[in-house]
C-alpha cells in the first residue's frame, strides 16, 4: 500500500512538471507570435513606403526581354 502510495505522488509531481513546462512553452509561444505580428506589421510599412517611392519596386522583373519577333 505505501508502494501504491509513492507512485501516485511521484505521477503527480511529474504532472505538476509538465503543467509547468507547458505553460512555459505556452508563454514563449505567444511572445513570439506577438514578435512575428509585429515585424510583419513594420515589414508591410517599409514595402508601402519602397512602393511609394518607387512604384515599379514591387513588380518582378523578366529575365529576358521577348525576341524582337515576338
Amino acid at each position: 500500500m505505501q508502494q501504491l502510495e509513492t507512485d501516485i505522488e511521484q505521477l503527480q509531481m511529474k504532472v505538476a512538471f509538465q503543467e509547468d513546462t507547458i505553460e512555459a512553452l505556452n508563454n514563449a509561444l505567444i511572445a513570439q507570435q506577438r514578435q512575428i505580428d509585429s515585424l510583419e506589421f513594420k515589414l508591410k510599412q517599409v514595402i508601402g513606403k519602397i512602393e511609394a517611392i518607387d512604384p515599379s519596386a514591387g513588380e518582378k522583373e523578366e529575365a529576358d526581354p521577348p525576341p524582337p519577333h515576338y
